[in-house]
């Protein structure tokens, strides 16, 4: 078996493991990355993030020509949908980000070790190639970046035909006749709203008492409202008992109130969770220590309790976010090369890509007057700001809450068109630990969406000026 050494060794190519490969090597240091796909930029790239969006945003396109194209002046002969040519721009967008990141790798000089590894002690992972030949890698530090996977229903074991996870979701052959959604979080709210605009009746059903559990609660009964206005039939409160699968469709046994019915449809969707994913990774050998639910533990260095061995995204639990991934793989990457750093996730962002987008960051509303911390809240509609307006797309509104005394921003929660972009500003505020006043003094441009949080932040200090 023959051997290599690099300074770092980098187990998965996600979005965590590719970032920190690329930023390891920037600082000097020798890097492979050890993945075994047959492409890089693990799950997001590949079957989550990216292609998600793609077929988001193409539904989005279609439900816009269906249902207000004839607003705008525009008279579009009957609409029709090429699931086939949909599919084909999606699998193209993926393969552009794929060789993208393979490109970053040939131009940092980091090398991609094709094949599953496994680690073993003494940072040291045996690789397993496509033609099952294996290669021992030696790496002064390692990384591991292996991510997570689908968590399934114990009745329901995904066979990615008719019970799916998120990848057979993103690959249906024919647009559903009806497609239920188990799990009403993010996967299931993105994927589920891709379908019904095509034209599938989907269904929504989700245990805890409102859908996107763990948000701020007057966001929640806004995305609830417009969500089932678009048609959406939401299930909360709702607890799935078993199931029936056959060969042309699925009924799920559900209970709500201590009411049991049934749900049938042609496929259902999945989307209760994901786990860690330790493939390669003996975690009761190695002693290295993990969490309740299986997570790896990590100190704000990325660091686990093996010497020289860290642990990123995914595979540490917390919010399974893509770019929390990359975050902590250059924490990690700096760490191992010398530098003074450590990771917060104080002012983590998260993005649900419906339309109206959501976009929060920091404490809910409910969260500051549980702490028993004064606070005031600011909020402004979009359907006072010009260029909603002009977009036609007035739903939603940004909320801030501030400390009522030193007028930090605690938390800002939005819901409107493009709120995924606008949220960069507030993120960089409250790195800076800014107030709502930092952000009400600043020139926005006019006629912008933008508008809408600096009137949120001014509605904070009590003087929104267009509402």
């Amino acid at each position: 078996m023959t051997s290599h050494s690099s300074d770092v060794l980098v187990l998965g190519g996600g979005p965590g493991g590719y970032v920190a490969s690329i930023r390891a090597a920037q600082l000097g240091l020798s890097v492979t990355c050890i993945e075994g796909d047959a492409t890089l930029g693990g799950t997001c790239v590949n079957v989550g993030c990216i292609p998600s969006k793609a077929l988001l945003q193409s539904s989005e396109h279609y439900e816009w020509l269906r249902l207000h194209a004839a607003e705008h002046g525009i008279n579009v002969d009957a609409a029709s949908v090429d699931l086939p040519a949909m599919m084909a721009r999606k699998t193209d967008v993926v393969a552009q980000n794929t060789k993208g990141v393979e490109f970053l790798f040939r131009k940092n000089k980091v090398t991609w070790a094709r094949g599953y590894g496994t680690l073993r002690a003494g940072n040291i992972v045996d690789v397993q190639a496509a033609d099952g030949t294996v290669t021992a890698y030696h790496g002064r530090s390692v990384i591991l970046a292996t991510g997570s996977v689908p968590m399934a229903l114990p009745f329901l074991p995904f066979d990615e035909q008719r019970v799916l996870s998120n990848v057979g979701a993103l690959s249906i052959p024919e647009i559903p006749q009806h497609l239920i959604v188990v799990g009403g979080g993010v996967i299931g709210l993105e994927l589920g709203s891709v379908w019904r605009r095509l034209g599938a009746k989907v269904t929504v059903v989700e245990y805890a008492p409102t859908i996107l559990p763990g948000n701020d609660h007057e966001l929640v009964r806004e995305a609830d409202k417009i969500f089932r206005k678009q048609g959406l039939d939401i299930h909360t409160g709702t607890k799935v008992t078993g199931a029936d699968v056959r060969p042309d469709g699925v009924t799920i046994h559900v209970e709500k109130d201590g009411v049991t019915s049934s749900i049938s449809g042609d496929y259902v969707l999945v989307s209760v969770g994901r786990k860690p994913a330790l493939r390669g990774i003996d975690a009761a050998a190695l002693g290295l220590a993990l969490g309740a639910r299986g997570e790896i533990l990590v100190t704000d260095q990325q660091r686990t309790n093996l010497p020289d061995v860290y642990a990123i995204g995914d595979v540490c639990g917390g919010k399974l976010l893509a770019h929390k991934a990359e975050e902590e793989g250059v924490i990690a990457a700096e760490v191992i090369a010398g530098k003074p750093v450590h990771m917060h996730h104080r002012t983590m962002p998260g993005i649900v890509y419906t339309w109206p987008e959501i976009a929060t960051v920091g404490l809910t509303e409910q969260e500051v007057k549980a702490s028993g911390r004064a606070y005031r809240v600011g909020k402004f509609p979009f359907s006072a700001n010009g260029r909603a307006r002009t977009m036609g797309e007035t739903d939603g509104f940004v909320k801030f809450v501030v400390d009522r005394d030193t007028d930090e921003i605690l938390g800002a929660h939005l819901i409107g068109p493009n709120v995924a972009d606008q949220l960069a500003e507030v993120v960089l505020a409250m790195e800076y630990r800014g107030s709502a006043e930092d952000i009400a003094i600043t020139v926005h441009s006019h006629p912008t969406l933008s508008e809408t949080v600096k009137e949120a932040a001014l509605a904070a200090l009590g003087r929104a000026i267009h509402m």
